[in-house]
This record gives structure tokens, C-alpha cells and sequence, in this order.
């Protein structure tokens, strides 16, 4: 099976949870840029959030470029990984409506590190449904971004039981350092 049917199914999916997000934030009932003022932390989170699930289709588009086949095992982990992304609606309303809490910034990292875990089991899945000499498995041996994220998420997580503004600025870091372009997939599909 090709990647191709995956890709634009997955495109599609991510296409609409980026849609549910922004028709999730509230139009102001006042005139005025001071009617925003009591959003500012939801569009923050929207803001952040928006960029994570950029990366993820953009890191999901590269490793499937990548892929000369899928098999059933990929096709079920691109499940996982897809339903672990559409809760990040709703925990980006949740933050917004509750504000930077102990629960509402544990709830938002617990979303992020299932979401790079279930990424990490697609990746695994489509590395066993390739040969030997297909590009995602020559780009994948190298690289510690993956490890990097998910230390940083399990550190967010315990950081937000006693200090959530500090998990906040982790989960900034992990995306800044993803928007830092990767080139080993790039390289080799070209």
C-alpha cells in the first residue's frame, strides 16, 4: 500500500482540528481591543497550539514522503496518533476558559507527550513496514529531537504540579525548538 491515500486523509483530519480550534475562540460582544483583553490567554494557548499541530503535520507529511509503504500496523498507529491530536481542541478551550492552572497546564502536557509518544509508535510502525533502503529509515536512525521532546514534556509535567508558568515556558522551548527546520528527511527524498 502507498502513503499517498494516508497522507490526505491524515491532511484532512489535522485540516479540520485546526479549524475546530479557531472556531472555538469566542468573538468579543463589546467593541474595542479591550474586549480582548479577558481572551489573551486563549489565544496564547491557540496560538501555541496551533504551531504544535503545524509541526506534527509537517514532521507527518516528511516521514511519509519518506515511506515507500504502509501496512496495516501504520495505518492503525496513524489512528492513535490522529485521536490523541483532536483532543488538542479541547484542552486549548479548557485553558482558555479556566486560565493558566495546575490542571488545565498538567492536562495540555499529558496531551502534548501522548501525541509525541503515539508519533514516536507511527514512526516505529512505519520503520518495520520498510525495507532496509528506503529513505525513512536512513533519516530516522539519526536525529535526538524525539528525545529531547519527550524528556522536556515528562520534566513540564512535573514542573506543573508546583510551578504551571514554568511547564508553559517548556512547552515554548519544545516548539521553538521543532520550528528549527529538519533536514534529515529533506535531504533524502529530494
Amino acid at each position: 500500500m502507498t502513503t499517498s491515500r494516508l497522507t490526505s486523509f491524515t491532511d484532512g483530519v489535522i485540516a479540520v482540528i485546526i479549524t475546530i480550534m479557531v472556531l472555538e475562540l469566542p468573538v468579543p460582544k463589546a467593541p474595542g481591543t479591550a474586549a480582548l483583553q479577558p481572551l489573551t490567554i486563549l489565544f496564547v494557548v491557540y496560538g501555541l497550539s496551533f504551531v504544535k499541530v503545524g509541526i506534527y503535520w509537517s514532521q507527518h507529511h516528511n516521514v511519509l514522503q519518506a515511506s515507500k509503504r504502509v501496512n496495516g500496523q501504520v495505518l492503525l498507529a496513524n489512528l492513535f496518533f490522529l485521536f490523541w491530536l483532536s483532543l488538542i481542541p479541547f484542552v486549548v478551550r479548557w485553558v482558555g476558559e479556566a486560565g493558566i492552572t495546575r490542571d488545565t497546564v498538567l492536562a495540555f502536557g499529558v496531551i502534548m507527550l501522548l501525541c509525541t509518544l503515539s508519533f514516536a509508535l507511527l514512526l516505529s510502525a512505519l520503520l518495520k513496514a520498510n525495507d532496509e533502503d528506503a529513505p525513512i529509515v536512513k533519516a530516522a536512525r539519526r536525529g535526538r529531537k524525539g528525545q529531547i521532546t519527550i524528556l522536556a514534556y515528562l520534566l513540564a509535567i512535573g514542573a506543573a504540579f508546583l510551578w504551571p508558568y514554568v511547564a508553559v515556558a517548556i512547552y515554548v522551548a519544545v516548539a521553538c525548538m521543532w520550528l528549527v527546520p529538519d533536514k534529515r528527511f529533506e535531504r533524502l527524498v529530494d
